[in-house]
């Protein structure tokens, strides 16, 4: 009979158990709640012109676009300037922005509506939060599967009416209401420096567009997109 040598049988048994634990780790590593999004993903827009990318030399220097393109992703940004929760709005439906975007069965939702929300605030603020929740559960309802992820809406100049963190404020409850993933601060990622806005005084330019596109790049790859 041939004895194996202990040092040789122990060995073994420690490097078992060390594959057994990498394999272990794989495992528990790929059941995130939220996995990586593949390279291909469409990814919807749900926002007024600073999603639209007004003022920008070309579609193509807007942030939605930036971030679509640094992540492989394909967009559908049916935006509408001016457009607010309420703010200008004339169609709740079929036909409106949610219903589009429903319509396209995204992986992701991205959502940056409420800059024009404050402009009808004195007037319609029941309103505006009411519907802030009705849109998002709307679409959440509709789209299960889908990743949603609600930004602060934007703000344009260094002065901020009460309004701006009062909207903030509903559209972060909203989103916490859906399980989505929240991006706060947005509302101040352009302050305080006039040469990135555009000629209008009230949207950004190229440059604008730029800076909001890398803290989105950066704001998305803490969330693990």
């Amino acid at each position: 009979m041939r004895f194996v040598n202990a040092r040789v049988i122990l060995g073994a048994s420690v490097l078992l158990a060390i594959a057994l634990a990498v394999a272990g780790a794989v495992v528990v590593g790929s059941s995130s709640a939220h996995p990586p999004q593949p390279r291909g993903s469409l990814v919807a827009f749900y926002g007024d012109s600073y999603t639209r990318g007004a003022m920008a030399s070309s579609p193509a220097k807007r942030w939605s676009t930036i971030v679509c393109r640094d992540h492989g992703w394909r967009e559908f940004n049916p935006s509408v300037s001016g457009l607010g929760f309420v703010h200008n709005r004339r169609v709740y439906g079929q036909g409106d922005l949610p219903d589009q975007i429903i319509r396209q069965h995204p992986d992701i939702v991205i959502v940056t509506l409420g800059l024009n929300d404050n402009f009808a605030y004195p007037v319609a603020a029941s309103a505006i939060h009411k519907q802030i929740g009705a849109d998002l559960r709307r679409m959440k309802t509709a789209l299960p599967r889908a990743r949603f992820v609600v930004v602060e809406p934007f703000w344009y100049t260094d002065a901020r009416p009460a309004s701006v963190g009062i909207i903030a404020g509903w559209v972060k409850a909203a989103a916490a209401d859906i399980g989505a993933d929240y991006i706060p601060g947005a509302s101040h990622w352009i302050e305080h420096h006039p040469e990135w806005m555009a000629s209008d005084h009230l949207h950004p330019n190229d440059i604008g567009y730029a800076r909001i596109a890398s803290r989105m790049d950066a704001a998305l790859m803490k969330l693990g997109l």
